[in-house]
């Protein structure tokens, strides 16, 4: 919260990023008090750049406070998924003070497409909440985004599906530039006296902060499966962190047989602006069923129903017939998610291969809520859970968590998401094998605090991210093993860790979030325990984390001095911010590590049905890929 007066009517802020949750609105400031009017943003800036396997995200806002009086505000930005607020500068007297904090977000490839989200919508699933704030999502004097893109494979195209007045722009097929203006923009920032002076006029309409930016990039097709690594190992210490990302060769077979599919359709109140980008992606989706498949539809709100008698064959006459029945029913009611989960896991058929496709925007606030509850649901059946979660204000810690128990994975929609195309890359992987049991080991090189401690199972087109600390330096042994229908599949390479390594010091609070996240996974799970919090609260200091045991502080740099408190955080932002200045004066970089000797055979997947277009399709929350007990998983 911060205090507004009348002689500071002007504030700048500036926050880094590097990935994030989401909320309102990006970067709203809110009056305390409902009775005074929202506060004008008169610009936001925002400049991304992707490289070495994640994104930075700085963020400039310049808000005005229309009232004559001091006021207090609450000042909301949504971090997306995945990211870390790493750095948070707010102007106090014309001298920028660095806050207390961090944020962190790699960006994941799947099947050659990349993907990155700035999060602007509102959910709106928060009814209650949404008639008490008053907030202003208006941009009235200059608006920008500015997206970098340096990647060491070749990129062939880029897309923003909701704003095609952008323009991207190629210097060369490993460097792109996207960029998306309304009005002048300013790099220079607002004197006190320009504030006071300033007419105060009715704002005009730049731009409205009210439709996320989503950013797709597609690699160039026959790229080879590989393995790349980023490290971070200051000299003379003997511990470094890395991150491992493979990208997998295409060496999943087809699934020919048929299998069932059970739609689980979210019919709550909340739904009503999605229905019908939720109907357009189950016409789609049964649009593409084998004529040797079976589905069914259940819906849910207060409580759950079945839409079809039953199973019935995947004819186009029936996915018409339940397609019309889906478009005569209006959203309305709570979200009983346990009961639609519950409905659908239990009407599986045991003796075929069955998809549950949970369609929702994940917020729980009916019946069953616990996130436990769901997890425990989910261990008793032998189920897959692949959630593909819509909307920023979407209860992503319980989908998430609930698509690891179930060793699936997950995937975050947003409006302006690219529907049919991730249709395409989700068909994909519910029609062809994976791999699953996973198990990485490294020798060679003493490896610790591997995070995610447990893979579970990779699907086609997926990478496989992999964060660590080593010790020592030299060549290691790099194995991953793991079964496809059941059958032993082991890949095998060998590369180097470096004895040092200043180029990505971000990788040590990637490391940090993710072992930050599993360790509140397993709070989630079974309860908070006095290890597990004080295990969170030693990492986010280290690493200067906001979570929900650490704060960040914003004050002026005497009272830092005064309270004691001491600045770890502004040594270690200089140098990331030194290391962001040096590679963005070099060229591109390879990370890739097993040129030597690869891993895989085979080039990397490739969507499977015409090139495919860009991006995820609006909300499934997906609970799939039950094989048949009697057999082995495919």
């Amino acid at each position: 919260m911060f205090m507004l007066t009348k002689q500071f009517k002007y504030l700048l802020f500036g926050v880094s990023l590097f990935a994030a949750q989401s909320a309102t609105s990006a970067g709203l400031m809110t009056p305390k008090s409902g009775d005074l009017p929202e506060l004008e943003i008169k610009q936001h800036h925002v400049d991304v750049t992707i490289e070495d396997g994640y994104a930075i995200t700085s963020v400039e806002q310049l808000f005005y406070n229309p009232n004559d009086q001091e006021l207090e505000a609450i000042y909301s930005f949504p971090v997306p998924e995945k990211a870390s607020v790493g750095e948070f500068t707010y102007w106090i007297d014309g001298q920028p003070v660095t806050g207390e904090l961090v944020y962190i977000q790699p960006t994941h490839l799947d099947s050659v497409i990349g993907r990155y989200v700035y999060p602007l919508e509102e959910g709106g699933v928060d009814e209650e909440k949404m008639a008490f704030w008053s907030y202003n999502d208006v941009v009235s004097e200059a608006f920008s985004f500015d997206l970098k893109l340096r990647s060491s494979y070749p990129i062939d195209n880029m897309r923003l599906p909701q704003h095609p007045q952008a323009s991207a722009t190629a210097s060369s097929p490993q460097e792109w530039l996207v960029s998306l203006h309304n009005g002048q923009a300013t790099t220079q920032s607002t004197t006190q006296q320009e504030a006071e002076a300033a007419p105060q006029t009715t704002p005009a309409i730049i731009h409205k902060l009210d439709k996320d930016i989503v950013v797709y990039w597609r690699h160039q097709q026959g790229l080879p499966g590989s393995v790349d690594m980023v490290t971070h190992k200051e000299p003379g210490q003997d511990r470094g962190t890395f991150m491992l990302t493979v990208t997998p060769g295409d060496d999943l077979a087809v699934i020919n047989e048929g299998r069932d599919w059970v739609f689980v359709l979210d019919l709550s109140g909340s739904m009503a602006g999605k229905y019908q980008s939720l109907i357009e992606g189950v016409k789609k989706g049964l649009a593409r069923l084998s004529d040797k498949d079976r589905f069914k539809i259940i819906l849910f709100n207060d409580n759950a129903k079945t839409l079809t008698s039953g199973y019935v064959q995947a004819t186009g006459e029936n996915a018409k017939r339940y397609i019309d029945k889906l478009e005569n029913i209006s959203p309305n009611g709570s979200t009983n998610l346990y009961a639609g989960v519950e409905r659908g896991i239990k009407g599986l058929d045991s003796d075929r291969s069955s998809a549950i496709i949970l369609v929702t925007d994940g917020v729980a606030n009916v019946g069953v809520t616990e996130k436990r509850d769901f997890l425990k649901l989910l261990e008793n059946y032998d189920v897959r859970l692949f959630s593909f979660v819509m909307g920023n204000s979407a209860n992503r810690p319980l989908l998430e968590g609930m698509t690891k128990v179930s060793n699936g994975f997950s995937i975050n929609i947003s409006n302006s998401d690219d529907i049919v195309g991730q249709l395409m890359l989700v068909t994909d992987k519910l029609t062809h094998e994976a791999l699953h049991d996973i198990d990485v080991t490294i020798r060679g090189v003493k490896v610790k605090d591997l995070t995610p401690d447990q893979i579970g199972s990779l699907y086609r087109g997926r990478q496989l991210i992999l964060f660590g600390h080593y010790w020592g330096d030299g060549m290691a042994d790099v194995t991953i093993e793991g079964k496809i229908s059941g059958q032993q599949k082991t890949y095998t390479s060998r590369f180097e860790f470096p004895s040092q390594s200043t180029r990505n010091p971000e990788i040590e609070r990637l490391w940090a979030y993710a072992t930050i996240e599993a360790l509140q996974n397993k709070i989630d799970y079974l309860g908070e325990d006095a290890d597990s919090r004080q295990a969170i609260v030693d990492v986010a200091q280290e690493y200067g984390l906001v979570t929900d045991y650490t704060s960040m502080v914003v004050v002026r740099e005497e009272q830092f001095q005064q309270h004691g408190i001491d600045r770890h955080n502004q040594a270690r932002v200089t140098k990331e911010q030194t290391a962001r200045q040096q590679r963005a004066a070099t060229p591109v970089a390879s990370n890739r590590v097993d040129t030597q000797q690869p891993m895989f055979n085979k080039p990397r997947a490739y969507p499977s049905h015409g090139g495919g277009a860009l991006g995820p399709w609006l909300l499934l929350l997906l609970i799939p890929l039950l094989k048949a007990r009697r057999q082995s998983n495919h």
